[in-house]
């Protein structure tokens, strides 16, 4: 099982037993699930996580051409959680999330 809340802790370095920021995790994981559905990706009717039990695979249903969806996720959540405070780190996380945005819509259109 490869949980949704806890590969995204851990790309945020936060252990996966502490537990203090998992609803503010949560909610800002949901955020980017609305944006990812807007935009053609994943189940139709939307989806959402509430804790530790949903998986990438509950999410890309086995798809492997997607995989940049844990990418996007990550970085949308860090923007989020934790931003950088240097402009250059903000700048080249911008233009990979603008990438991943751009080809993730691009597999979305293909997959409807």
């Amino acid at each position: 099982m490869d949980s949704i809340l806890t590969s995204i802790k851990k790309l945020l370095g936060i252990a996966e037993e502490y537990t203090q920021f998992d609803v503010d995790i949560i909610k800002h994981i949901n955020t980017v699930f609305m944006i990812l559905t807007q935009m053609g990706v994943g189940p139709p009717e939307g989806f959402s996580i509430t804790g530790t039990y949903e998986t990438w695979d509950d999410f890309l249903s086995g798809s492997t051409n997607l995989e940049g969806v844990k990418t996007y996720v990550y970085m949308k959540v860090q923007l989020m959680f934790d931003p950088p405070t240097s402009s250059a780190k903000l700048d080249s996380a911008n233009r990979v999330i603008n990438e991943l945005e751009w080809r993730l819509n691009l597999a979305g259109e293909s997959n409807s």
